[in-house]
């Protein structure tokens, strides 16, 4: 009985003691170094299960002075290497072991596990509450002929722990809840949202499309602060479903969490477009949440937003400002710049200047409405004339040009030019009657060698153009040096 009421004493005055402190990692913390102390022991250690991964990991622990701490040696121990601890934690007992010694046959691999941290002798008691805690505390190297004295002391101050360790769940619960509640109000303008651990890769989906979920086999989110595994693995089960097969392997090479911290580097965030099945056009971006004490980054938001309508507009602008309005077909500056890019990559090929004869008189006798069915007339006839990779563009007024890759034979040059002006003299313009189009070409050959520029290519072509202005009817000439 006296021995119950000093164990009660030293209980309530190292309760008094850890209750000074506002953190539930410290009152932990304090209330197992007054109990390491008060003993005499050179360890005092909790252990957490980790039944998912099958590991214990020491999560707290005091030392003596001059004893060595093992805390970071011992994260994420193999549960296997200890499992008969278990089946005694199963029957109601505590592990005592008076000499590690006694072990060395019958438990190896925990005999030299413990041999490493120097420990002699230790008492260990489990530690359990539902299915919410799974853990075990002890002691090593306790006084001599202290241990089944202990084992009694433990067992009354396991409730205590365990009191302790729901504290301190239920306030990482609520801290998780409130942070999750103020992205669930970010959530609302994007479609999917997903919190993120990027050193365990485990996320919280915060957000998502009904119709994904219901793929994943879920109604609803269960529980809406659950903790799931594997980000990557989730994502690429949706993309390969919801994500144009075209845009799969970029996407999951933004989404691998192994490469985010150096790609995150110095930046607020990053993004990438996706076309998805559900909505289109779509933009995914990262942005870091918090980081760790040794500066790595620990959390991230992973988002995805709706942008069809925005790339729609965008498109359209990027058209107008690509396109010769009247014709649809390529203006002078966007023409340029795709000659400019064949020039650089030494594509060779046949560049060719187009202009309609007496086009003013045209414009003078018929008026300009004719004028601007004429231009019309002869854009769409070269764009017919042309292949999808050539570049055809109006340069202004009724001046064209045109770049043809790979044509740079005479006899090939010639047969597009035949061919071209057997489709001009095709065309066919009410208001004109029997009177035919007639257009001048000059051209050049690019030979992929030399180092030209649009503008060489451009007076070469004039050169050649000056000499088809003398002839009558519609004429071509080809640069010569």
């Amino acid at each position: 009985m006296k021995t119950l009421m000093k164990y009660e004493l030293v209980i309530n005055e190292a309760l008094r003691s850890a209750l000074m402190y506002d953190m539930p990692d410290e009152q932990i913390y304090e209330f197992i170094s007054f109990f390491g102390k008060h003993i005499g022991c050179d360890r005092f250690y909790i252990f957490e299960d980790n039944k998912k991964e099958h590991v214990a990991v020491n999560t707290y622990e005091w030392c003596a002075q001059g004893v060595s701490k093992e805390i970071d040696n011992l994260q994420d121990v193999d549960m296997n290497i200890i499992n008969w601890w278990y089946d005694i934690f199963d029957e109601g007992k505590n592990v005592i072991i008076q000499d590690v010694e006694t072990i060395k046959e019958e438990h190896p691999y925990t005999y030299s596990t413990l041999l490493k941290q120097n420990v002699k002798s230790l008492v260990v008691c489990p530690i359990r509450y539902k299915d919410e805690i799974s853990a075990f505390f002890g002691v090593d190297n306790p006084p001599i002929n202290e241990n089944l004295g202990l084992t009694t002391f433990l067992d009354m101050i396991a409730t205590m722990v365990v009191s302790f360790l729901k504290i301190r769940n239920a306030q990482i619960k609520t801290k998780r809840a409130a942070k999750l509640s103020g992205y669930s109000a970010l959530a609302q303008i994007y479609m999917s949202m997903h919190y993120i651990n990027v050193q365990t890769h485990q996320f919280h989906i915060v957000k998502i499309n009904n119709v994904v979920l219901k793929y994943l086999g879920r109604e609803a989110l269960h529980e809406k602060y659950d903790i799931e595994d594997n980000f990557m693995k989730h994502m690429r089960t949706i993309y390969k479903k919801f994500c144009k097969p075209e845009y799969l392997e970029y996407e999951f090479d933004f989404i691998d969490l192994n490469t985010l911290e150096e790609r995150l580097k110095n930046r607020k965030s990053i993004e990438n477009v996706f076309y998805g099945k559900l909505s289109g056009w779509c933009r995914s971006r990262f942005i870091p949440v918090d980081y760790d004490e040794d500066g790595h980054l620990l959390h991230v938001l992973y988002c995805v937003e709706c942008i069809d309508e925005q790339k729609k507009r965008e498109d359209k602008l990027l058209y107008m400002a690509q396109t010769d309005i009247m014709t649809g077909i390529s203006n002078r500056g966007s023409g340029e710049k795709m000659i400019e890019r064949v020039l650089n990559n030494k594509v060779s090929g046949m560049m060719c200047l187009v202009d309609c004869d007496k086009f003013k008189a045209i414009n003078d006798t018929y008026g300009h409405m004719v004028g601007d069915e004429v231009i019309i007339a002869i854009a769409n006839t070269l764009q017919k004339s042309c292949r999808d990779k050539d570049v055809v563009m109006r340069l202004g007024g009724d001046e064209f040009a045109m770049f043809i890759p790979g044509v740079t034979e005479q006899k090939c040059a010639q047969s597009f030019i035949d061919r071209l002006f057997e489709n001009i003299n095709n065309i066919k313009i009410e208001a004109l009657e029997d009177k035919k189009i007639v257009i001048s070409l000059g051209a050049c050959i690019y030979d992929g060698k030399e180092e030209l520029s649009f503008d060489d290519l451009y007076y070469r072509a004039d050169s050649a153009m000056y000499q088809s202005k003398k002839k009558d009817g519609c004429s071509a000439t080809i640069f010569r040096k």
